[in-house]
């Protein structure tokens, strides 16, 4: 009995509505961009986040990045032809991280250096890192043919290259990679293997072998080039000693991620005078990153809150209206025996109609703006059940909180003063 009252009442103010298609339609507007608003900066700020939190993934929450950093007296005062720069992480550093922490599992040493590759007639400037074994483990790449390099390797100081899949490309185009004799500098390297290559950077963080071309052991990239740089700059020579270029550390727990990276930096600071490193710890940026995301994410829903505020106040408005202009049919409904429960219930469903359509419709906006922002800037979006649910039932929420005042209003006119109205 109460369903069939209850379809018999929304039935009633489905009606009334249609009745003023314009007035009904321009007040959900209020909602509608209120709700899309809200669906389109959740899936937005979700994407950009989880772009984000990924890169940040990627770094391995638990590792600990130390690089060298020139000095910023040295890079301000500039280098003198005739002097040479020697600053940054040193081969001893790896020992002492390896020999005085107990809770490092991996230890692994990178030395960056540029060097242009020969195949044939073909001549193409490589990024080449040198490191050990463990890199595989410590940041983790798909092996695309071949393998990678192993412990042997790097004792034997082979001269064997891995190569990224985008240096393979650049260097080998169409030829047979696995086997194939390269030249860096006037050495000659064996293909051993292709790894996926991985491209990226998180704020100020970057992935360590962003845009590497190719992998060598540690080993030999110290044997065969050697800790010296000479840059040519302006007509002058400016060399640069860097024993190694980054240490990346991998600790057993993340409880000991943070501990182990201060006393890591308060270790190396008493053998670097000169502020040489820095330390980077991706498990603290992806908190901070996190901790970001949640108050975007508020910071969004509140300005995209006051666009429904907004909506409310509309639909408020022609609800009150409507109470003032249906005066005379509130009298004669209540003159005939209904009660105040069924006036509030008429003009609370006509309200919730018009705050559910206009979700349903904002909803729809909301949906397709994200798609389009990913279609033509490029942009990763995100919509999750919780960026759809929760405008919805705000918007819901908003018809019945400000639909219950005109309704109440409505309940409290005299049947006698209401049949009198003209």
């Amino acid at each position: 009995m109460k369903q069939i009252q209850f379809s018999r009442e929304l039935s009633s103010g489905i009606q009334t509505l249609l009745l003023h298609k314009l007035r009904s339609f321009l007040t959900m507007l209020g909602v509608v961009f209120g709700v899309g608003s809200v669906v389109a900066m959740l899936a937005v700020g979700e994407g950009a986040s989880k772009e984000a939190l990924e890169q940040i993934r990627k770094l391995g929450s638990h590792n600990i990045l130390i690089s060298s950093m020139k000095p910023v007296e040295e890079q301000a005062a500039g280098t003198p032809p005739s002097f040479m720069s020697i600053y940054g992480l040193t081969y001893m550093d790896h020992e002492r991280i390896t020999q005085s922490f107990s809770s490092v599992q991996k230890n692994v040493p990178v030395k960056l250096v540029r060097k242009e590759a020969r195949v044939g007639h073909r001549a193409v400037e490589l990024r080449v890192v040198g490191t050990s074994d463990q890199w595989f483990e410590v940041i983790p790449r798909p092996l695309l043919a071949g393998r990678t390099l192993m412990q042997k390797d790097i004792a034997a100081k082979s001269p064997v290259v891995v190569l990224t899949e985008f240096g393979a490309r650049k260097l080998l185009a169409a030829r047979q990679t696995i086997g194939q004799t390269i030249r860096l500098g006037v050495d000659s390297f064996t293909v051993i293997g292709i790894v996926k290559s991985e491209t990226g950077a998180s704020g100020a963080m970057q992935i360590p072998d962003r845009e590497i071309d190719a992998y060598i052991p540690i080993t030999t990239a110290r044997s065969y080039f050697g800790d010296v740089v000479i840059k040519m700059s302006s007509g002058s020579r400016l060399r640069e000693k860097v024993e190694l270029n980054q240490i990346i550390v991998q600790v057993g727990s993340l409880d000991q991620v943070e501990p182990s990276a201060r006393a890591i930096e308060r270790m190396l600071s008493l053998f670097h005078k000169k502020n040489d490193f820095q330390i980077q710890v991706p498990l603290a940026l992806l908190k901070q990153a996190e901790a970001t995301k949640r108050t975007f994410n508020i910071v969004l829903g509140a300005i995209a809150g006051i666009s429904l505020l907004v909506g409310g106040i509309g639909i408020m408005n022609i609800m009150l209206a409507s109470v003032t202009e249906r005066t005379r049919e509130i009298g004669i409904r209540r003159a005939i025996g209904a009660k105040r429960k069924q006036i509030i219930i008429q003009f609370l469903i006509e309200a919730m109609v018009l705050s559910f359509v206009g979700g349903i419709l904002g909803l729809a906006m909301g949906v397709a703006i994200p798609f389009f922002i990913t279609w033509f800037a490029k942009m990763p979006t995100v919509i999750t059940p919780m960026g759809i649910l929760l405008p919805l039932g705000v918007s819901l929420g908003i018809g019945i909180v400000f639909g219950l005042y005109p309704a109440a209003r409505a309940a409290r006119v005299d049947p006698i003063v209401a049949l009198r109205h003209e």
